[in-house]
C-alpha cells in the first residue's frame, strides 16, 4: 500500500492510525517488523512525517478496509457483461485512498454495478485512472479476468487513448512527440517532473487542433501512462495546460482546474475481439472557455 503524506508534525504511527482504519498497535507492530518505509527508508514510529513523504507498507491491510456503496450518479457511455466505459466528471476522485474512503468513482460503481473484479478491494474494476480534475473516458472491468486482459492490453500499448487539452501559448508546429522520463519532483514531492533520477520512461504525442491569440487546443495521444504525464510534458515544453493549479503558469485558477479531457478511447474488446471506439463531449466549462476565445 502506498500513501502520500498530507500533514506535518505528527509521529509516523500516529499519522498512519489517523488515515487508515487500522489500530495504532497494529501500525506499531508493522513498523517494528520493518514493513513500513518512508521515502524508501525504514523509519521508527517516532519519525515526524512531512507533507509529500511517500510511505509504503509491505503488508496486505485491505481486508481491514471496507469501501461503502454510494448512490452517486454516473455517466455510462457503454456497458456489457464484461466491462464499462465511464465518462468521469472533473472533480471526482477515481478510487479511495488513505484518509478519503468516500465520494469516489469506486463508491459509485459498487452501488450501481455488481463488480466481480475484486483482486484489489480498494480499486475494484479500475484498469487505469484519471486525475481528480481531469474529465472524460475511463475503462472499468467487471471481472478479474477482464481486468487482467485490459491491463495487459494497456501495457502492450493496444489501447488508444486521446485527450484534448487547452495549453498556454501558441504552438506553431502542427505536431510533435515529447519523449522525456517522469519522476517525483525532488523539491516538491506532491508534484512530478521530467528527471533522470528515479524516473520512468514517458512518451506523449500531440497535434494542434486550433490556435487562439495566446492559447492552443491540442490533441494528446498517450504511449505511456505516468502520473500527471500530459500535464508535466506540456509544462516541460513551455506550454502548460490552462487553469492547471499545479503545473500552470498562473496561480489563480477556477474551481474547474485544468482544461484536460479524455476525449476518445479505442481498443479491441478483450472477450469478443470486436473493435470498440468511444468519444465524449467536452464538459460545459471547457466548451464555454473555448467559445469565449473564439469570440474574442
Amino acid at each position: 500500500m502506498n500513501i502520500e503524506v498530507e500533514k506535518e508534525n505528527l509521529r509516523l504511527d500516529q499519522y498512519l492510525a489517523e488515515v487508515l482504519p487500522v489500530t495504532r498497535s497494529k501500525i506499531q507492530k508493522l513498523i517494528k517488523n520493518g514493513l513500513v518505509f518512508v521515502n524508501d527508508k525504514v523509519e521508527h514510529a517516532s519519525y515526524q512525517v512531512k507533507i509529500g513523504d511517500e510511505i509504503v507498507i509491505h503488508d496486505d491491510l485491505k481486508f481491514e478496509i471496507k469501501i461503502e456503496k454510494e448512490n452517486i450518479p454516473l455517466d455510462i457511455v457503454y456497458e456489457d457483461e464484461y466491462l464499462l466505459v465511464v465518462n468521469k466528471k472533473s472533480g471526482m476522485v477515481v478510487h479511495p485512498a488513505p484518509g478519503n474512503y468516500s465520494h469516489t468513482l469506486v463508491n459509485a460503481l459498487l452501488y450501481h454495478f455488481d463488480l466481480k473484479s475484486r483482486k484489489d478491494p480498494i480499486r475494484p474494476g479500475i484498469v487505469h485512472r484519471l486525475d481528480k480534475d481531469t474529465s472524460g473516458l475511463m475503462l472499468v472491468a467487471k471481472t478479474d479476468e477482464v481486468h487482467d486482459l485490459l491491463a495487459k492490453m494497456i501495457q502492450n500499448k493496444e489501447v488508444e487513448r486521446k485527450y484534448w487539452a487547452l495549453v498556454d501559448g501558441v504552438i506553431m508546429h502542427e505536431s510533435g512527440t515529447i519523449h522525456a522520463p517522469i519522476g517525483r519532483d525532488v523539491n516538491n514531492r506532491q508534484k512530478m517532473m521530467v528527471t533522470d533520477e528515479n524516473s520512468k520512461d514517458a512518451i506523449t504525442h500531440f497535434r494542434v487542433l486550433e490556435r487562439f491569440a495566446n492559447e492552443t487546443l491540442v490533441e494528446c495521444k498517450l504511449e505511456t501512462g505516468r502520473t500527471h504525464q500530459i500535464r508535466v510534458h506540456m509544462a516541460y515544453i513551455g506550454h502548460p495546460i490552462v487553469n492547471d493549479p499545479v503545473y500552470g503558469k498562473h496561480k489563480k485558477t477556477t474551481d474547474f482546474h485544468q482544461l484536460l479531457h479524455s476525449k476518445s478511447i479505442r481498443f479491441l474488446h478483450p472477450i469478443t475481439h470486436k473493435e470498440m471506439y468511444f468519444t465524449s463531449e467536452l464538459p460545459c466549462e471547457f466548451q464555454e472557455w473555448l467559445d469565449r476565445l473564439r469570440n474574442v
